[in-house]
């Protein structure tokens, strides 16, 4: 389609308005050991880009192919970049977003056939990153890109040759699961355009709106417009448009954009708010000295500069989601797609559940204890606005990806630990109501005999997981359960008590192995715990069997004992699979049956503990550390899922990890450093002392709490918070057993 001038005009007035300059008071600085490459490559699907803590806007290059090594835009092995957009998921395996794209280019520009489009060559020898920043030479123009943002912004600085040059902003594109269903572009003023994307892909519905200053006025600007049409009927428009500019030799162009799930005119406020001016490197400053504060708040002692990298790339990877999803005025979407407001607290989205119950959330009662409370907030809102809690929710859309209701444990957790300001009241009975919406995904049936059948047939069918949906909603239901018992609701906790031992009703005695069962109770016939079926969810029945958290002794009483359990879990690490096993993209990270890449497996190393052989899960679990997560593109071994796979690794390296993530208990494992001080927001620091500790010497000799000998194999929540020092002797052999 011919392009079309469009005259400049004014509609809004920006308010001058400065942000003092807050330089970090931190003695080191800790974004120079973060690593954003980290998960580029191999199965990571990371994106190195830059992104203040849980921030909205995830400024990164896209590579501008589809596929699914390219599913958060960008591939470590690709030399083309096609635009950097400002919103990306961490590590879901789940191809959405790629909103508000915008690629410099010299004159005449590059392009190739759809999907690449207009592109240019790139070599990471001029690429760099760290936390809050990125840099990247465009090779065919001889442009450099650097990047930064604020928690709504995203701030961009091409540095030119002396030519003819223009900025590209394509609201047009379709790439993996994402395609656009309507934009717009229009210009505000000589430096200013707004507009919006409306988008379908993994979440319905999206709608994203932008507000954008140059730094100097455009020559030109002239856009593109394509009819997008939906079974032979035209839904709306997709642009592009263009900004004509004649540079000079180094000169630089600062762009700010500013985002929104709500109005142009709340991408306004949020610009004006965040990024009034047009100093890159105050931005950039504010960055660095956001990520330094958090970065901060765990201390770990090593000379060794790649595992300093790997522990605070694996931190600052697991601040990246949830994200920030409100404006500056608390203006947010509402999955009833109305406009709501969050009144002294910051709505969150972009929550992977099923991954992150597990370590991320845990973490963050740690290290975000305020966000927590505004995360929980965000769930009880969702819950009044859509009739029940996320499971994996982003831009005001449920995408129902994955099992369970798993905010329940996030929620129970943070009200057990006595965190936030949050409702316990309306929070439990948002919990209780999502566990008995009989209709949705086989509860009901749960609910009546005490299982899922695998031959089930609703509108999920399609899904099946049967068995796993089982195991989950067991865990989730005794989740209920103890926070019905705090608040001495004794009849709700003894109906979910009795929920959470469905587990035990699909473990076949037979095999040792839970199965699935049909609608008249029969277990599934030729069972092989090995294979991966449509019964379990991304994961096999040697890598689901553990799934009860909440219930150990339990489960060990089910197997025959801690000696037949022990033996279970040493064939877990052992039963390789043979070489002419296909394994699924999501089995990898393998230690026999173990699948450190994929989250059912990874409490399990811990669980030896529980059969009185803490010695092995040490072994495994340094061997895990140590081998699985590195400092290069391919250095982590699986999908990052928005957090929990750096999340295991850093509780993992502290030397504890939370099995049951509502006990307030943590089992002890294999510290990876000499010493960790977790700074809590009390004042006070919790202390990991392991002497000794290395990758050689990955076993726990000895263990003194505050000086005393200690005879338990976890440390408690209340010990953290009080402050205690953990004095733990590693060696290179096995030692005895601490605990009683």
């Amino acid at each position: 389609m011919r392009l079309k001038t469009i005259p400049l005009y004014a509609v809004l007035a920006f308010a001058a308005c400065t942000s003092p300059n807050q330089s970090s008071n931190m003695t080191e600085d800790y974004t120079q050991y973060v690593n954003p490459f980290i998960g580029t490559d191999f199965t990571g699907n990371t994106y190195p880009g830059a992104q203040v803590p849980f921030g909205m806007v995830q400024l990164s290059p896209d590579n501008g192919l589809p596929g699914w090594d390219r599913i958060s835009g960008y591939f470590y092995p690709d030399s083309t970049i096609a635009g950097f957009s400002h919103t990306h998921l961490s590590g879901t395996g789940a191809g959405d977003l790629y909103d508000v794209s915008f690629m410099p280019v010299t004159l005449p520009y590059k392009e190739a056939e759809a999907p690449l489009g207009i592109h240019s060559k790139f070599s990471h020898a001029n690429e760099s990153a760290y936390a809050g920043y990125y840099q990247v030479k465009l090779d065919d123009y001889n442009i450099n890109v650097e990047l930064t943002a604020t928690e709504r912004c995203g701030i961009q600085r091409y540095t030119f040759p002396k030519a003819e040059a223009a900025i590209f902003l394509n609201l047009s594109k379709a790439m993996n699961w994402d395609a656009t269903q309507d934009s717009h572009i229009e210009a505000v003023d000589s430096v200013t355009i707004r507009g919006y994307r409306y988008s379908d892909g993994w979440a319905r519905g999206q709608k994203i709106y932008f507000c954008t200053r140059f730094s100097r006025p455009f020559n030109a600007m002239t856009t593109d417009s394509t009819a997008i049409e939906k079974d032979g009927k035209r839904i709306g428009t997709g642009v592009i448009a263009r900004f004509d500019y004649t540079t000079e030799e180094n000169e630089q162009i600062t762009l700010a954009t500013a985002i929104s799930g709500v109005s142009m005119e709340g991408a306004a406020k949020n610009l004006q708010a965040e990024a009034p001016d047009n100093n890159f490197d105050t931005y950039l400053e504010k960055a660095k000295d956001m990520w330094n504060k958090e970065l901060a708040k765990i201390q770990i002692d090593t000379p060794d500069k790649d595992e300093k990298t790997v522990f605070y790339t694996a931190l600052y990877h697991s601040m990246l989601a949830p994200t920030i999803y409100s404006d500056v005025d608390g203006s947010y979407y509402g999955p009833d797609k109305q406009v709501h407001h969050a009144d002294g607290w910051t709505n969150y989205s972009t929550f992977s559940l099923w991954d992150t119950y597990r370590a991320s959330h845990p973490l963050f009662t740690y290290t975000q204890p305020e966000r927590t409370n505004d995360m929980v907030k965000s769930f009880l809102a969702f819950y009044e606005q859509n009739g029940r809690l996320p499971v994996w929710n982003f831009y005001g859309s449920e995408t129902d990806m994955m099992i369970g209701y798993h905010a329940v444990p996030v929620i129970v957790d943070a009200y057990l630990k006595g965190i936030g300001d949050f409702d316990a009241e309306k929070a439990l009975a948002a919990c209780v109501a999502t566990a008995n919406i009989d209709e949705y995904r086989g509860i009901g049936v749960y609910k009546e005999k005490g299982y899922i059948p695998y031959d089930l047939h609703d509108q999920y069918n399609n899904e099946n997981w049967s068995l796993s949906k089982t195991l989950e909603y067991a865990f989730d239901d005794y989740c209920i359960a103890e926070m019905a018992k705090k608040m001495g609701k004794e009849d709700i906790a003894k109906q979910f008590y009795a929920r959470a031992a469905n587990y035990k009703n699909v473990y076949n005695p037979a095999t040792s192995f839970m199965q699935p069962r049909d609608m008249k109770g029969n277990f599934i016939e030729n069972f092989k715990a090995d294979e991966y079926t449509p019964h379990i969810c991304e994961s096999n029945g040697w890598q689901y069997f553990w799934s009860v958290q909440h219930d150990v002794n339990g489960l060990i009483e089910l197997t025959g004992g801690k000696d037949r359990f022990a033996q279970k879990l040493d064939s877990m690490f052992t039963f390789h699979p043979t070489d002419k096993d296909e394994l699924p993209i999501f089995s990898t990270g393998m230690i026999g049956q173990y699948a450190h890449g994929n989250e059912p497996s990874h409490h399990v190393a811990y669980l030896y503990n529980a059969a009185g052989q803490p010695w092995k899960g040490q072994q495994y679990i340094s061997q895990i550390t140590h081998e699985l997560y590195t400092n290069t593109p391919a250095g982590l071994c699986g999908n990052e899922d928005c957090g929990q796979m750096s999340a295991w690794y850093v509780f993992s390296a502290m030397g504890f990890y939370p099995v049951n993530p509502v006990s307030g208990m943590y089992e002890i494992g294999s510290p990876a450093f000499p010493k960790v001080q977790l700074h809590l927001n009390n004042g006070k620091t919790f202390t990991v002392i392991a002497e000794n500790a290395s990758r050689e010497n990955c076993y726990i000799q000895s263990i003194k709490l505050n000086g005393v000998a200690y005879d338990k194999s976890y440390i408690t929540h209340q010990q953290i918070m009080e402050g205690a020092t953990l004095e733990i002797k590693m060696g290179n052999k096995p030692g005895y057993i601490w605990y009683k």
